[in-house]
């Protein structure tokens, strides 16, 4: 008897069917940039694959440094791991629910009864026994597969997330960095400025005082210097904001990159490799996670429309035991039970049917969040390479710029030297050529900052486990 209960739960678990739809991941939407082929390179000839480490493309070893230190003491990475530690967690529990569970117990009992009503003299009885017990629900309708499915997904989505935060703080540490670089670069030529300035105020003060210019070329220059002045005292405050915002970025305290050497701004590689545009989707960690709680969202409805059927379970008991407390040591005092149990809803007053209509719009939601996010992605990849191509051409002209304007305060200097040009002049001319730097300086970290972008765009700055 007892086998053929055995028998007949395992082939009732067999052939149980799975209650609910099965996920179907759905298809992207198109982009006008995927047949256009913008996608295919960020300059002229072939484009290489992605990689995964881009900010190895700016050759830059302490940026790397500082990147690595992020990527391994940031206090968000270890949040966003520390839930994926618990999401796996769940998984590991969903998968173990759908085994018997087994357990041990040891009882002792004393009871006091009215005399003789269980046939003793004196109304009191003791109770020793030591056993095993066993449960299992069977899962006919594929309800805790379903719930297997959906920590599965949640797991899957946890770890998407903490490849996010991968990829955003990577971005983030690098757009501080080049910040950083520009203000320290600009920081360098505003002094040189300030410096022809001071030069070009003592002139005009000099000439004023002879006689030879108006006391308003005194005013103008005294004007302009102050100007610069006081974009020095801006630049010195952001450095310092700056670093300390790029140590807290990488987990350590503000103040603990104050001693950072001054380095350039990096500068990306020639050729940025762009690749297929259905890898980059599936490179995203975002639009991953999104597709992987659409599929948990899924499993749920196969988890609710489980609960409307009938449960079968079995609960099987082993015990040794008697009215003394050797008796537990007695095998000839063995005793089982096995009790199976079927267990229905039928009536809940449409509790069931609410339940999985309200999991149905959460499937809805959460798809039409999957959906928002590729597009969103798309906006982003898009925007961001058109912001690369035209960042590119302005470091182009601007450092045509700036070496224009540098050759004409050379000239201008040979023409003072000679004595055919007044000093005033060759210094604003020199002056000129320090703001053209300037503006190449931050032509330089536009275009670096947004080959940040649109590696955050690609969603690199992680890797796969496997690879």
């Amino acid at each position: 008897m007892r086998c053929t209960l055995v028998c007949t739960a395992a082939a009732l678990a067999l052939v149980g069917c799975t209650a609910g739809p099965d996920h179907v991941p759905p298809p992207a939407p198109a982009s006008r940039a995927l047949d256009a082929g913008r996608f295919l390179r960020a300059g002229d000839g072939d484009a290489a694959a992605p990689l995964a480490r881009w900010w190895q493309g700016l050759d830059d070893p302490e940026l790397a440094r500082l990147i690595e230190q992020g990527l391994s003491q940031a206090p968000a990475l270890a949040a966003a791991e520390a839930r994926m530690r618990q999401a796996r967690a769940g998984l590991v529990a969903s998968k173990a629910g759908q085994l018997p569970s087994l357990g041990t117990s040891l009882l002792y009992a004393n009871a006091k009864l009215p005399e003789n009503s269980i046939g003793g003299s004196n109304g009191q009885i003791d109770l020793f026994n030591a056993g095993f017990d066993a449960h299992w629900e069977l899962d006919l309708w594929g309800g805790k597969r379903r719930d297997a499915e959906r920590a599965r997904a949640d797991a899957e989505a946890a770890e998407a997330r903490l490849a996010n935060a991968h990829v955003a703080l990577s971005a983030e540490i690098a757009r501080a960095y080049v910040w950083l670089r520009a203000r320290q670069a600009g920081q360098r030529v505003l002094g040189e400025r300030l410096a022809l300035q001071r030069q070009l105020a003592d002139i005009a003060q000099q000439r004023f005082a002879a006689g030879t210019a108006p006391r308003q070329t005194v005013e103008t220059s005294r004007a302009a210097m102050a100007r610069s002045e006081a974009e020095l005292a801006l630049a010195d405050g952001e450095v310092a904001a700056i670093t300390d915002g790029l140590a807290v970025l990488t987990g350590q305290v503000p103040g603990a990159l104050d001693g950072l050497a001054n380095g350039p701004v990096p500068l990306p590689p020639a050729q940025v490799g762009i690749g297929d545009p259905a890898a980059m989707l599936a490179r995203r960690p975002d639009i991953r996670a999104a597709e992987r709680q659409l599929a948990a969202a899924s499993a749920r409805i196969g988890i609710e429309k489980a609960r409307r059927f009938p449960s079968v379970s079995f609960m099987g008991l082993i015990g040794i035991g008697g009215n003394k407390a050797g008796d537990v040591f007695d095998t000839a005092n063995l005793s089982t039970i096995v009790l199976p149990r079927l267990s229905w809803s039928f009536l809940d007053f449409g509790r069931g049917a609410a339940a999985v209509r309200g999991s149905e719009a959460a499937r809805d939601a959460a798809l039409a969040d999957y959906r928002g996010q590729v597009l969103a992605a798309l906006q982003d990849a898009e925007s961001a390479l058109a912001r690369f191509g035209a960042a590119r051409l302005a470091l182009a002209r601007q450092s045509g710029a700036a070496a224009h304007a540098g050759e004409i305060a050379r000239l201008d200097a040979l023409r003072a030297g000679a004595g055919t040009l007044p000093r005033a002049a060759a210094l604003q001319s020199e002056a000129q050529a320090l703001d053209a730097r300037l503006a190449e300086l931050s032509a330089r970290a536009d275009l670096t900052l947004a080959y940040v972008a649109l590696a955050k765009a690609l969603g690199l700055g992680w890797e796969r486990p496997d690879g």
